[in-house]
C-alpha cells in the first residue's frame, strides 16, 4: 500500500449493515455509500441506493445487467455529489460482487474514474463485498493512489454468515 493512502475506519456495525444490504440485493449487486463527518475518517452510517443498472447496459458495461454491474439512479448520484459539501459527506462508495470475491475489477476502475480518466470521479474510497448464496465471504477497501495512478487495495475485512 502506498504510504499516502490511509483507509477510512469502518466500525463493525457499519460493515455488518453493508453486508445486510448485499444479502438483500443478492443475486444482484447492491450499491450505496458510507456516510462520515466533514474532515472525519470514520464511517458513521450506511446510505443504501437502488441499483439502477439496466439490462444490457451500454458503454463500459455493454451487455451487463444488475447481476454484474451497479449504477446509481440520477437522484442518488445528485445526492452523493451534494453530500460532499455537507457535514455528513460520502466517504466510501460500496457495492457487492455476487460471485463471492471482493476485488476492484477493470470495469469498477473505469467507472470510478473521472470522465477524462485522470483520477477518481469522487474523493471517496471504494468498498467491495464478495457475497454468494450462502454467505458474505470477504470485503476489501480500495482508494486512489497518486503514486500508482490507480486504485489500490488498502484494507481487507472478514466475511460473515449473513
Amino acid at each position: 500500500m502506498p504510504s499516502s493512502v490511509r483507509p477510512v475506519k469502518i466500525p463493525h456495525g457499519v460493515l455488518e449493515e453493508v453486508y445486510k444490504e448485499a444479502r438483500k440485493a443478492f443475486p444482484l449487486e447492491c450499491c450505496g455509500w458510507l456516510v462520515g463527518t466533514q474532515g472525519g475518517r470514520e464511517a458513521r452510517s450506511v446510505r443504501p441506493c437502488v441499483n439502477a443498472a439496466p439490462q444490457g447496459a451500454v458503454g463500459v458495461v455493454q451487455g451487463r445487467s444488475a447481476e454484474t454491474y451497479y449504477q446509481f439512479t440520477p437522484d442518488d448520484t445528485i445526492a452523493l455529489d451534494k453530500s460532499l459539501d455537507t457535514s455528513t459527506p460520502a466517504i466510501a462508495i460500496y457495492h457487492s460482487h455476487p460471485n463471492g470475491r471482493a476485488y476492484f475489477s477493470r470495469t469498477d476502475r473505469e467507472v470510478a474514474r473521472g470522465p477524462w480518466g485522470e483520477g477518481p470521479a469522487y474523493p471517496v474510497q471504494q468498498l467491495v463485498v464478495g457475497i454468494s448464496e450462502s454467505q458474505v465471504h470477504e470485503a476489501a477497501l480500495f482508494a486512489w493512489s497518486e503514486e500508482a495512478k490507480d486504485f489500490v487495495e488498502i484494507a481487507r475485512y472478514n466475511g460473515a454468515n449473513i
